[in-house]
C-alpha cells in the first residue's frame, strides 16, 4: 500500500440539507440526508470528509444506490455522492490496465471493454451501480468476479486523511467481500479501481444457464459481445437488470448472498430438501454453494408474494421488491421472515447483501 499527502487548500464545503435519499436509491424507500454533498474530484471527498470530522457527525458514501436500504428515518450525516469520472487504458505487458473513476457506471464500463476486445468482465455485465462499489462488494456473476482483474484500488484512508493506493492483496477479497465491506468498513473511501484485461480473450463461459442461452441462439464459438448479449438477457429475464418499465424495478437485486457450507452441512441440507437436483457448486476449497433462491422458494415462499407493499420478484426468488407506499421497515421485516423461515426449514441463515442505513 502506497500513500500520497493532500493539500490543505480544498474550497469550502456547502453541503444541502435535508435532501431526499429514496429518489437517489433503487429500492426507492427511506428518509432524507440530514447533510448532502455531491463529489465530483477527490479534493471535494476529502474536504467532505474534513468537513464531517471537524462538525462531529457521521459520513456516508453513496454511489448508485443499487444495493442500499436507507431507513425511515433518514440519515443523521452528511451523505456524499462519488460523482468522479474519466475512464483511460494503458498496455501492461499481454494485458490492458483500464482505471475507472469511481463514479462512472459499472455497465457503461463493460461495453466499454467488450467493444474494445478486452476480456475479463464480460460475465458482469448489467451489474447496476458504479465502479466504485465493484472492490467493496468483490461484484461477481455468472463464475467472474471483479477481484480476478482488480489490480489497484485508489482510496481516501479516512483514518489518516490520505490518499492510498492498494494492491489487491490490501483488499482483501472473498465471496461478495473484501476489506471495505467487512474488514475495515469504515476506513477506505474508494475513488477509483484499476482493472487488468486481456486483449483479443476467449469470454468466460461457466455457468449452465448462460452455455444454455448460447445454444439457444446457435452459438458455438462466442465471442465477448455474445456473452454479454447472452448475460443481459438472462439477468433481463429476472428483473435484475434496471427498466424503468418493470414493475420489479424497485429492488436491490439479490436481496441475499448464497451459503457457502462445508460438505457436512451440504449433506444435511440435501437430505432435509429431499431433492438430489438442488442446486449447488462445488467451490476451489471443497465446500460447496448453495443456491439462496432455491432455499426460499424451497421455506414456503413463492415469487411474487409478500406482505403488503413488499413482495418477492415475480420472477426471481432472490430479490425483495417495493410496490407503492413501501417502507424501508417494510423491507426489513420482510428479509427478517424470510431468513427466519430458510432457518426454521434448512437451518441455514441467510446473509443480506444490501447495505442498511
Amino acid at each position: 500500500m502506497s500513500s500520497s499527502g493532500a493539500s490543505p487548500d480544498e474550497a469550502p464545503l456547502q453541503p444541502l440539507e435535508n435532501v431526499p435519499l429514496a429518489p437517489r436509491c433503487t429500492m426507492g424507500v427511506g428518509g432524507p440526508a440530514r447533510f448532502f454533498v455531491e463529489a465530483a474530484d477527490e479534493a471535494a471527498v476529502l474536504a467532505a470528509l474534513r468537513w464531517a470530522q471537524e462538525r462531529g457527525v457521521d459520513l456516508h458514501v453513496l454511489g448508485g444506490g443499487s444495493n442500499l436500504v436507507v431507513a425511515d428515518a433518514g440519515v443523521d450525516g452528511l451523505v456524499v455522492r462519488i460523482a468522479l469520472r474519466g475512464v483511460s487504458s494503458r498496455e501492461a505487458g499481454d494485458g490492458v490496465d483500464v482505471t475507472a473513476a469511481a463514479g462512472e457506471a459499472w455497465d457503461a464500463l463493460v461495453a466499454y471493454a467488450v467493444e474494445r476486445g478486452w476480456a475479463g468482465l464480460e460475465c458482469l455485465s448489467g451489474i447496476p451501480g458504479l465502479v466504485g462499489a465493484t472492490p467493496i462488494q468483490n461484484v461477481g456473476a455468472y463464475g467472474q468476479e471483479v477481484s480476478q482483474t482488480v489490480t489497484a484500488v485508489r482510496a481516501l484512508d479516512r483514518r489518516t486523511g490520505d490518499f492510498v493506493n492498494l494492491a489487491p492483496e490490501d483488499c482483501g477479497f472473498g465471496y461478495r467481500a473484501s476489506r471495505f465491506k467487512s474488514g475495515e468498513p469504515d476506513r477506505f473511501i474508494v475513488l477509483s479501481v484499476t482493472y487488468r484485461l486481456i486483449p483479443a480473450g476467449a469470454p468466460a463461459v461457466r455457468y449452465a444457464d448462460l452455455e444454455r442461452d448460447l445454444a439457444r441462439r446457435g452459438i458455438a464459438k462466442p465471442s465477448l459481445a455474445d456473452v454479454r448479449a447472452s448475460v443481459l438477457a438472462i439477468r433481463r429475464s429476472k428483473s435484475m437488470v434496471l427498466d424503468p418499465d418493470d414493475p420489479n424495478r424497485r429492488s436491490c437485486g439479490s436481496f441475499f448472498l448464497n451459503p457457502v457450507v462445508d460438505q457436512a452441512t451440504f449433506e444435511r441440507v440435501s437430505l432435509a430438501a429431499g431433492d438430489p437436483a438442488m442446486p449447488r457448486w462445488r467451490e476451489a476449497d471443497g465446500r460447496v454453494k448453495l443456491s439462496a433462491a432455491w432455499l426460499i422458494e424451497h421455506a414456503g415462499l413463492r415469487r411474487g408474494e409478500g406482505p403488503g407493499p413488499v413482495a418477492l420478484s415475480t420472477r426471481h426468488s432472490l430479490a425483495i421488491v417495493c410496490r407503492e407506499g413501501a417502507r424501508a421497515a417494510d423491507v426489513a421485516a420482510f428479509a427478517r421472515e424470510i431468513r427466519a423461515r430458510v432457518e426454521a426449514r434448512f437451518s441455514i441463515r441467510l446473509v443480506p447483501e444490501p447495505v442498511f442505513w
